[in-house]
C-alpha cells in the first residue's frame, strides 16, 4: 500500500512539472522542426492530412503501366442514338436451291448451315423410285414429251411443203420440240443412280437448309438458300420517341455480342439503306437498315449493341472510355496534378458513341486526365502500394 501512494504521488509531481514547463517545451519542439527544414505545410501532413485524397505515383511506374494523359479541350462531339440491334445477310448476295421436279429428297454431300460450296456443287437427288405418282416418273415423262415433240415436228416439215398446214403450224410444232428437248437434255445431265441431281447455282455458303433426307419436294420447292457473306445489313430497333431524329442520322457504330471490337460502318463502306416511316405491329420500334460490307468476321444473325451517330455538336469536352472507372454505378477520372500526383475525381456522363463520352461535369478546360491505365491509378491508391509523399509543394 504504501508503494502504490508514493508511485502516485511521484506521477502527480511529473505532471504538475511538465504543465509548468509547457511553453519551454513547445519552443524547443519548434525549434527542433526549423532546423530539420520541415515548413508548415508538411509537419501538419500526417496530422492535418491536407493531401490525403492525393495518389503517388512515380514516373517510372506510370510509364511501366502505360499511364497516358490527354489535357481536356472542348471540341467537336455528335449526338447519339443508344439502341440495338441485328446484322443479317443482305437480300442481293442470297440465292435459294430449288428442286427441279417433284419425288423424295436424299443427300448427296452433308449439307449444313455454314457449309462453303463452289457453284456447281452437287447438294441433293430427287428420285421418284418406288412412288406411285400420278404423271410418272418425271425424267421418263420428259423423255416421252420429246420424242412426242420431235415426231409432230418431223411431221410438220413434212406437211408443210404440200401446203397441208400453215407457217404458223409448224412454228408451234418447231417451239414445242426445242422445249421438250431443253427439258429433257437438262434431266437427263443432272440424272445419276440416285435420282436427278440438284447442284448450287453459284458459290458461297449455305445459310439454312430447309429441308430432311428423306422428305417430299415439290417442283420449284426451296431447298436451301445460299448466301456469299460479303454484303451485310445492320438493322437497328429505334424507339419512337426518336422518330423526328432519323433524317439527322448519318452513319452507326456497333459491336456484336462476341466481341469487344467496335466496328464503324463508314469505315467497312457502309451507308444507311432506308428507315421506317411508322412503328411496326405489336411494338413501338422503327426499323433503321444500314448495308456494309462483310470484313470477314461479322458473324450474320448475331446481335449487336448500336449507336447511331446524329449531327455535330461544337464545344463538347469528352473523354475516351479507358479514361473512366465506376465504384457503385458512380463514375471517376484521374487527374494528374504534378509529374507524381494524381486526384481521383467525380464525373457526370452524357452521351457515348461506344469509343468517347461527353462529360456534362466534373472536369473543365486544362485539366490533365488519366485517359489510359486509369485502373493501374486506381490500383495504386486502394492498395496503397506507393511510398508517401516527400516532394515540396
Amino acid at each position: 500500500m504504501l508503494r502504490r501512494i508514493s508511485y502516485y504521488l511521484f506521477s502527480l509531481v511529473f505532471v504538475a512539472g511538465m504543465v509548468a514547463c509547457g511553453g519551454k517545451l513547445h519552443d524547443h519542439i519548434d525549434h527542433d522542426a526549423e532546423e530539420a527544414g520541415m515548413d508548415a505545410e508538411d509537419a501538419g501532413h500526417g496530422a492535418k492530412g491536407a493531401h490525403a485524397d492525393e495518389i503517388i505515383l512515380p514516373v517510372e511506374k506510370a510509364r511501366a503501366a502505360g499511364v497516358k494523359v490527354e489535357e481536356i479541350k472542348p471540341g467537336m462531339f455528335h449526338g447519339v442514338i443508344h439502341t440495338s440491334g441485328k446484322v443479317m445477310s443482305a437480300s442481293c448476295d442470297e440465292t435459294a436451291v430449288v428442286a427441279t421436279i417433284s419425288g423424295r429428297v436424299q443427300y448427296k454431300n452433308h449439307v449444313s448451315e455454314g457449309l462453303k460450296v463452289a457453284a456447281g456443287t452437287t447438294l441433293f437427288s430427287i428420285t421418284s423410285a418406288g412412288m406411285q405418282m400420278a404423271d410418272g416418273d418425271p425424267v421418263q415423262r420428259a423423255r416421252i414429251d420429246y420424242e412426242r415433240a420431235e415426231r409432230d415436228y418431223t411431221r410438220a416439215k413434212i406437211l408443210i411443203k404440200d401446203k397441208i398446214i400453215s407457217e404458223k403450224d409448224l412454228a408451234v410444232a418447231k417451239a414445242e420440240y426445242e422445249a421438250a428437248k431443253l427439258t429433257y437434255t437438262s434431266m437427263q445431265r443432272t440424272r445419276s443412280a440416285g435420282g436427278v441431281a440438284v447442284t448450287a447455282p453459284r458459290g458461297g455458303y449455305v445459310k439454312q437448309c430447309m429441308v430432311n433426307g428423306g422428305d417430299y419436294v415439290e417442283a420449284g420447292q426451296t431447298l436451301a438458300v445460299i448466301t456469299q457473306n460479303k454484303h451485310l445489313y445492320l438493322r437497328a430497333e429505334i424507339p419512337e420517341r426518336h422518330f423526328n431524329e432519323l433524317n439527322k442520322i448519318r452513319c452507326a457504330k456497333f459491336r456484336t455480342s462476341y466481341s469487344k471490337r467496335l466496328y464503324d460502318i463508314t469505315d467497312m463502306g457502309g451507308h444507311i439503306q432506308s428507315y421506317g416511316r411508322s412503328a411496326e405491329v405489336n411494338n413501338s420500334y422503327i426499323p433503321v437498315i444500314f448495308e456494309f460490307n462483310n470484313t470477314g468476321d461479322v458473324v450474320q444473325g448475331s446481335y449487336a449493341e448500336i449507336y447511331l451517330i446524329t449531327q455535330d455538336r461544337p464545344n463538347v469536352i469528352s473523354l475516351p472510355l479507358t479514361a473512366l472507372t465506376e465504384e457503385q454505378g458512380i463514375h471517376f477520372v484521374y487527374i494528374q496534378v504534378d509529374a507524381e500526383g494524381y486526384r481521383k475525381q467525380e464525373v457526370t456522363l452524357g452521351e457515348s458513341d461506344g469509343e468517347r463520352v461527353e462529360i456534362l461535369s466534373g472536369v473543365k478546360q486544362g485539366d490533365r486526365v488519366v485517359t489510359k491505365g486509369a485502373v493501374q491509378v486506381r490500383l495504386a491508391s486502394a492498395a496503397n502500394a506507393i511510398p508517401a509523399h516527400n516532394h515540396n509543394h
